[in-house]
């Protein structure tokens, strides 16, 4: 037996496919769910997120906008410009900020690294985060290179290399930890990959979950100096809690960093966005974060160690904060989202368009303890019941 739908659900489950639709290759924001009867998102393991940093944030903003005179100020006038935000983030991660690019969120910086410098060939291991397939400029040709199953989708750095020199590329991109398995390399890996790669035009780092890795954080930005063909990018949303502010950076050579400039970016930041780049030189605040982080870090490996355990399921080890799950008893995982979402509001991400990805596989975000308890007590009462 597997997971089946009642007829209620399997109008559900039409209504929800044309919302996809709309959103593309994301999975559809909570909000857009709101309008399909008999769906209630309650609990959010599709979206990425450290909840405890949300907390932070909203502790140290209603103490700091308690007077209401702050926040108008902070809505009414314009915010700063890209190099004046470039000096507060190089303060905060310890970079020049003439090597620094500020974006509104992740995706933005994808784009505008993807559109102005690469010109003819990337390759890009598979599965991976969408945008950096599609996002790649017209006429240029995307390699994918596919990441094994049966070595849990984990990167070969000699494999890669082969494709890179068979293919003769002109860039290529590397996310560690990658995203949606969560496999990382490490920094002796990554350095070692870099000085192979030294001669390729352009190699893009992306270390959006670095802050899950483990307790010690080790960013490949001090080595743009090195490297000038390194680009590292950073989300700020994931480890920091902050998505709806639309905030990340990237860090690469000046010369690049003045050539996106040129083409915008003038007033890309929201003043709540440059309110938190403060918060980042906040020594008072970055201490409570970093309690904040090391109890996500245990959070998600308790939560890996509970749904290793449900036999239905095969959960691939993560360094990020969410686990990429295969369903293995048959079921379809179209069948789990949906009866999560529509009989507990539980709402998970569903990888059927997954490029590289054959088979049943989900994607479930790690939350608070409370939270990661409940689910896996739903996902047992779900499976026993089939």
């Amino acid at each position: 037996m597997t997971i089946s739908l009642d007829r209620k659900e399997r109008v559900i489950l039409r209504k929800l496919r044309d919302i996809k639709k709309i959103s593309g290759s994301h999975s559809p924001s909570p909000s857009m769910l709101r309008g399909v009867a008999g769906v209630e998102a309650k609990h959010d393991f599709c979206y990425l997120s450290n909840p405890h940093a949300t907390d932070l944030f909203l502790k140290y903003f209603r103490k700091d906008f308690r007077n209401t005179e702050n926040l108008r100020r902070l809505v009414e006038f314009y915010p700063s410009q890209n190099r004046s935000l470039a000096l507060k983030t190089g303060k905060a991660i310890g970079v020049s900020a003439k090597n620094i690019f500020v974006g509104n969120g992740a995706t933005e910086i994808i784009q505008a690294v993807l559109n102005s410098f690469v010109k003819r060939k990337i390759i890009v291991p598979v599965p991976t985060f969408s945008p950096y397939i599609e996002f790649v400029p017209e006429g240029v040709r995307i390699v994918k290179h596919e990441l094994k199953q049966e070595k849990q989708f984990r990167l070969n750095l000699n494999e890669l290399l082969a494709d890179v020199s068979k293919e003769r590329s002109d860039a290529v991109v590397i996310i560690s930890p990658n995203n949606p398995d969560g496999g990382k390399l490490s920094f002796t890996e990554l350095n070692k990959l870099l000085s192979s790669l030294r001669n390729l035009p352009t190699v893009i780092v992306d270390e959006s979950f670095l802050h899950f890795a483990g307790r010690k954080i080790e960013s490949l930005s001090r080595l743009v100096g090195k490297y000038p063909n390194l680009i590292v990018i950073k989300s700020l949303s994931k480890d920091f809690g902050i998505a709806g502010l639309r905030l990340g950076y990237a860090v690469m050579s000046e010369r690049r960093v003045s050539k996106l400039l040129e083409r915008g970016y003038l007033w890309n930041i929201s003043g709540f966005g440059e309110y938190f780049l403060e918060l980042l030189n906040n020594s008072d605040f970055l201490r409570e974060y970093e309690k904040a982080r090391l109890l996500a870090i245990k959070e998600r490996d308790d939560f890996f160690s509970a749904l290793a355990k449900i036999s239905e399921l095969k959960v691939y080890p993560s360094k990020a904060n969410s686990f990429l799950a295969e369903l293995i008893d048959g079921s379809k995982a179209e069948h789990l989202t949906v009866a999560l979402l529509v009989r507990y509001g539980i709402y998970v991400r569903l990888c059927k368009d997954k490029v590289g990805l054959n088979g049943e596989f989900i994607r479930i975000a790690s939350r608070r303890k409370k939270e990661n308890d409940y689910l896996i007590r739903v996902l047992k009462s779900i499976f026993r019941a089939v």
